[in-house]
């Protein structure tokens, strides 16, 4: 099976064409490194042409408002690619949860690459996967000041990249769903006791402070970012720091 992957050389690209290769498919990663520009269109046909699959792994380089034009534009030009070439599977990757938490542009953005994705050409499938743990030095710099990092007790289920390109990889070699499949790590933690875990493994002695209104992850209410009802992966994060 030929599978062009978009974003196919990021964070969870690359381990999905590693994958697909390894399992007899002929993966190819592109990306604006490749000469694929998902934006203004430039390679984007010569890069879905003849593909069975087409994952686009690719993501908005901002977090605010401008997210959704990134998504609007990058799948309208890969939706209309994909039906001039042939594709009969379109699979992208989402958030569980992601239609729960209004108060964020992201999300919201990220809502509509799913809708535009649903009401497109192609047969398509959707993995929504929980927090990444790779993402955590992130957060952790988001609201780090001095000695301080201040953090909701929102519940986070981290997932390992590695099990996430597992899933999508899994995804893209099979049937179209035309639904989502939801994906997550195999434990919950509040947000402000997983930093805390991690910084202590790491050595770092800056303290942790419960703050509800700290950061991104503070609009969001309760704990529509975690599901242990979805295919839970086995890489838990004491394991995965370690």
């Amino acid at each position: 099976m030929e599978i062009a992957v978009m974003g196919g050389t990021g964070l969870i690209g690359s381990q999905v064409v590693t994958l697909l290769n390894t399992a007899g498919h002929k993966a190819v990663p592109h990306s604006q490194s490749t000469g694929v520009d998902v934006i203004s269109g430039r390679g984007v046909d010569d890069a879905v042409a003849g593909a069975d699959v087409v994952v686009n792994l690719t993501n908005s380089p901002t977090f605010d408002e401008a997210s959704a034009a990134f998504f609007r534009t990058s799948m309208d030009n890969l939706l209309a690619a994909a039906r001039k070439g042939g594709a009969g599977h379109f699979v992208i990757l989402s958030i569980v949860g992601v239609d729960r938490v209004p108060e964020l542009d992201y999300y919201r953005a990220k809502v509509l690459q799913e809708k535009i994705l649903e009401a497109g050409p192609v047969p398509y499938s959707i993995v929504r996967a929980t927090q990444f743990m790779e993402f955590m030095d992130a957060v952790l710099s988001w609201t780090a000041d001095g000695d301080t990092v201040r953090l909701p007790a929102t519940p986070i289920q981290p997932i390992a990249s590695k099990d996430v390109a597992g899933a999508v990889a899994e995804v893209a070699a099979g049937a179209p769903l035309n639904g989502i499949r939801d994906i997550g790590g195999p434990e919950v933690f509040p947000l402000d006791e997983l930093g805390r875990i991690t910084l202590a493994r790491k050595g770092d002695d800056r303290t942790v402070v419960t703050d509800p209104t700290a950061g991104m992850f503070a609009a969001v209410k309760g704990d529509v970012l975690t599901d242990m009802g979805a295919r839970l992966a086995p890489t838990r994060y004491a394991d995965w720091l370690s």
